[in-house]
């Protein structure tokens, strides 16, 4: 049985540098788009602990679900805030594991990876160059009115471009808990500020290796009824368990189902629940 650890796993999830760039069957072909926009395949880098028998680490579903966009690529032009979510893994006799993943971006420091992306975005350019220049007879009248796909082709190779000699390619990181239960505001805060210790020019007052061990192996779960307070990088964590009497635990905002379905869905989606209608939603 599971001996009541507030996590189970610590995992990295990203850019495999020895097996390089592929792409992501799991997205589609998207090879019409530009090598920045396409998605490429993430792994799982490491996991601590290696396996609990209580929990056995599904690496296929973990890695998945932490990056379910697969890999993304930007350069120093684009936003590249940090993202947060969280996902839920049911086995087949309905036990439920709980995921939270921090997604950013760091530099790409191997020249590999950096020349093949500059190697993609020359054969994406001859191939639209191709695809595209217009016909002989067709030039007069491009030269004529200025709006020839020359002219468009240009304007596409600046835009979303990479040039290896001028810009600094990030690639997409993930750092994730696996836990039994569904604390998502502790495990947030968790997350975020072993991403800023690690993005801080100042090392944190101890080892990043000491928070993530006291995290899988001295924080218990809060007892029912109970909070629970524990360490992190820069502050105090707190999180809360419901007891037996109350509504079962539920440590998401309510102001984001209304803020992204808007009140007349959020209303019939309920209505439709309590009708025991089925419901299905779909998502990008």
């Amino acid at each position: 049985s599971a001996p009541g650890r507030f996590a189970d796993y610590f995992v990295i999830c990203g850019l495999d540098t020895e097996t390089g760039l592929e792409p992501d069957e799991l997205s589609g072909e998207n090879f019409e788009q530009t090598p920045l926009r396409r998605t490429f395949k993430s792994k799982v880098l490491a996991r601590y602990p290696e396996n609990v028998e209580w929990n056995p680490f599904d690496q296929d579903a973990v890695g998945m679900l932490c990056m379910p966009k697969g890999l993304a690529f930007k350069t120093q032009a684009d936003c590249r805030e940090p993202q947060f979510h969280s996902f839920i893994i049911t086995r087949e006799d309905g036990s439920r594991t709980f995921g939270f993943s921090l997604t950013f971006f760091e530099e790409v420091t191997s020249k590999q990876i950096c020349s093949a992306m500059q190697t993609l975005y020359h054969m994406h350019n001859a191939e639209y160059d191709i695809l595209h220049t217009p016909a002989t007879n067709d030039k007069e009248s491009c030269s004529s009115t200025g709006d020839c796909n020359g002219t468009s082709v240009s304007k596409l190779q600046r835009f979303n471009s990479y040039d290896i000699s001028r810009d600094t390619l990030y690639v997409s990181k993930c750092i994730c808990l696996i836990t039994p239960m569904s604390f998502m505001k502790a495990c947030k805060k968790v997350l975020e500020q072993l991403h800023q210790a690690v993005t801080s020019p100042q090392p944190p007052p101890l080892p990043l290796e000491s928070y993530i061990y006291n995290i899988l192996y001295e924080v218990p779960l809060p007892p029912a009824g109970r909070s629970l307070k524990f360490s992190g990088v820069y502050g105090p964590i707190i999180c809360q368990r419901p007891s037996t009497s109350e509504l079962p635990l539920f440590d998401f905002p309510v102001k984001e189902v209304f803020e992204l379905l808007g009140v007349e869905n959020v209303v019939q989606l309920f209505t439709c629940a309590l009708l025991e209608f089925q419901i299905l939603l779909y998502s990008q």
